[in-house]
């Protein structure tokens, strides 16, 4: 007798654009941040499918399901040792189906591109306050970076900006 994987990995596809917005929307959620939630199907499908894409996802599906894990990211470089590597934007797993390996293996997955294509590095951010995410990131030997701060340039302060006019 043949038992059926609890889970499995594989790439989205265009007909996957509903379950990735419904993803990404519930990454949002969770994050208490859906009131910054504006992206449609179009958005991810010129960011996933496009000819210039410049992102790729990773879904997670259990039997007889829609997805219920996602893994969004693109390509970064490394200019001080001349190599890429990977900035995970969006890692997700629906609550029900969390604990079963499901987020491992789409980091795992992803460690196996990076590493197959030479990449150097896997980056992502993580809310201080997300203790769960903090303490699983930190058992797989994640570092966490002190010495960086995250800088945001949105909405009119990057419209002054490009302008050449003050934001003040």
């Amino acid at each position: 007798m043949t038992t059926q994987p609890a889970f499995v990995l594989r790439r989205a596809t265009p007909a996957d654009l509903p379950h990735i917005r419904r993803l990404v929307l519930g990454l949002a959620e969770y994050e208490r941040l859906a009131h910054e939630f504006t992206a449609t199907e179009a958005d991810f499908n010129r960011l996933l499918f496009a000819p210039d894409r410049v992102a790729d996802a990773l879904l997670a599906e259990v039997p007889a399901a829609p997805p219920v894990g996602v893994a969004l990211y693109y390509r970064t470089i490394n200019t001080f040792k001349g190599l890429t590597g990977l900035f995970l934007e969006d890692l997700f797993v629906e609550p029900a189906h969390r604990g079963k390996g499901i987020g491992l293996a789409l980091l795992r997955h992803l460690a196996r591109e990076a590493v197959d294509s030479g990449c150097n590095l896997i980056e992502w951010r993580v809310l201080d306050w997300n203790e769960p995410s903090i303490k699983f990131y930190q058992a797989l030997g994640a570092e966490k970076m002190t010495e960086w701060h995250v800088r945001r340039l949105r909405g009119p302060a990057l419209a002054a900006l490009a302008e050449g006019t003050s934001h003040g």
